[in-house]
């Protein structure tokens, strides 16, 4: 269940810029949205797992308060971010 090596590095390189760019905002808001993803169809087969969802909801509310930070320090990131990875219509 968890993101592989692999996976990681694809997709920092796509929205950090460099693999090894694991601290920057873009980075960390496109895993946490891929672990989400993932999490979010695991419990469209599992209604019941009340432990996952609530790890579900603490990983929204983690990368809601990244967005926020980004919007407020660099809106045209935050903008091109989230057209990029299709949340907030």
């Amino acid at each position: 269940m968890p993101l592989t090596k692999e996976k990681k590095g694809t997709v920092l390189k796509t929205y950090a810029g460099k693999e090894t760019n694991t601290g920057s905002i873009e980075g960390q808001i496109a895993l946490l949205t891929e672990r989400i993803s993932q999490i979010s169809g695991h419990l469209q087969e599992n209604k019941k797992d009340f432990s996952t969802h609530r790890g579900l909801m603490q990983l929204v509310g983690k990368r809601k308060r990244l967005l926020n930070y980004l919007q407020k320090h660099n809106l045209t990131g935050y903008r091109q971010l989230i057209e990029k990875l299709g949340i907030r219509k």
